[in-house]
């Protein structure tokens, strides 16, 4: 930004100021579910990473056990020394207690990576039919914004990003009301989000930059 710009908060509405697009005529609930489902961001590389070491822990306990039976034990893992450790070591050891912590810690990491949506692929739009799942990527929604932002008259230049589900725009204007130039960005980028009839609802912050 240089020393002639400056950028100003224009509009952050309220919750009930969150876009919903106009429900079609045949709307089916089925279909926004579908498509949701559909593109719901996927947790594979942590799935992959938890699935391979659990693999690999049951292929080292498996060795072990079978290579017992035969009477020719690997003793790849020291469990002698590690049930004697056990043995002799109180609960209250800080060792141990480092080890539940860690322990715990891991698994509040992965159960959080498991619940926590990720990055959506793609956004879901409305088809009103099961079978029939449309989705546009993310890119492409916001450069649609950032277009329908840049007809205001008055607006140089746009932008819009996705931050969860609040679309940023930032109109860059000249010489304008800058409170009233925001509502009139606001209201052409929620037009065409309705235009759009996307599945989920999605708010819509307006941050204007006047350059002088």
């Amino acid at each position: 930004m240089t020393a002639h710009e400056t950028t100003r908060h224009v509009v952050d509405e309220p919750p009930s100021g969150a876009h919903r697009a106009p429900d079609p005529p045949q709307r089916s609930r089925a279909a926004d579910r579908a498509a949701v489902r559909a593109f719901r961001p996927s947790r594979r590389v942590p799935a992959v990473v938890v699935a391979t070491l659990l693999a690999l822990l049951s292929l080292l306990v498996l060795a072990e056990t079978i290579s017992a039976l035969l009477g020719r034990p690997l003793r790849w893992i020291p469990y002698d020394r590690m049930l004697a450790w056990a043995g002799s070591t109180w609960w209250s050891d800080p060792r141990v207690l480092l080890g539940a912590a860690v322990a715990t810690l891991l698994g509040l990491v992965l159960l959080a990576v498991a619940l926590v949506p990720g990055r959506p692929r793609m956004v879901p739009v409305r088809s009103g039919d099961p079978d029939l799942i449309i989705g546009l990527r993310p890119r492409s929604v916001t450069r649609a914004l950032a277009h329908a932002a840049e007809q205001v008259p008055g607006v140089r230049s746009a932008r819009a990003t996705l931050r969860g589900h609040t679309f940023a725009v930032t109109p860059t204007t000249c010489g304008r009301d800058v409170d009233g130039f925001g509502q009139d960005v606001r209201g052409a980028v929620l037009s065409r989000l309705a235009a759009l009839d996307l599945v989920e609802p999605y708010r819509v912050s307006v941050n204007v930059r006047e350059q002088r």
